[in-house]
């Protein structure tokens, strides 16, 4: 989504993950799953980052741990990022322990720019809920941690089998479009 500021995409992901969640540490394997990166390609960005003081690493035994260094630039790389990659974080830190939960995505246009497509910079952000859950909590959670970031929320809820069968016009074009798979195992630190 910020590929045309920043050198690449596995850069941006990269940045996104571990500018955007303060005071996290993660390993480059671990990384590259969550980006969905080659190891390799990551291995190098990530050796640019170290050597502009972006980012700092560590070693405990065999694996380098990397987390967001202690330079000024990171404070408005963050900042810009927070734009581009910020929903996603938000929402699965949001989610992450909800009861009921067995799945969610971001839809629309931006799940489109996400995932590449040209566009106007989306401000609403489609959040799709999957499972039997308390709507209205959730839908407060989620309204709230999008507003703190900038942006609108359409939080829209599917049982798991109402999504799995796709009978809805609604549920046949959202699975047909750009979605963005929000990780719910995990609280990033």
């Amino acid at each position: 989504m910020l590929a045309p500021v920043l050198r690449s995409e596995t850069q941006a992901r990269l940045l996104a993950a571990l500018l955007l969640q303060p005071g996290r540490e993660a390993s480059i394997a671990e990384l590259a799953r969550e980006t969905g990166s080659d190891s390799g390609n990551l291995h190098a960005e990530v050796e640019r980052l170290v050597r502009a003081d972006v980012l700092a690493d560590r070693r405990v035994g065999r694996t380098r741990l990397l987390r967001a260094s202690g330079s000024p630039l990171v404070r408005p790389l963050a900042d810009l990022l927070v734009l581009g990659y910020g929903p996603k974080s938000a929402l699965e830190q949001a989610l992450c322990g909800h009861a009921g939960v067995e799945a969610a995505y971001i839809g629309g246009s931006w799940a489109a720019r996400f995932n590449g497509e040209n566009g106007a910079f989306p401000h609403d952000i489609d959040v799709i809920v999957v499972g039997s859950l308390d709507r209205d909590a959730v839908t407060d959670v989620l309204v709230d941690s999008l507003a703190g970031i900038g942006h609108d929320a359409q939080v829209i809820f599917r049982s798991a089998s109402a999504w799995a069968a796709a009978r809805d016009a609604f549920t046949r074009t959202a699975k047909a479009g750009p979605l963005v798979e929000l990780n719910l195992a995990t609280t990033h630190g």
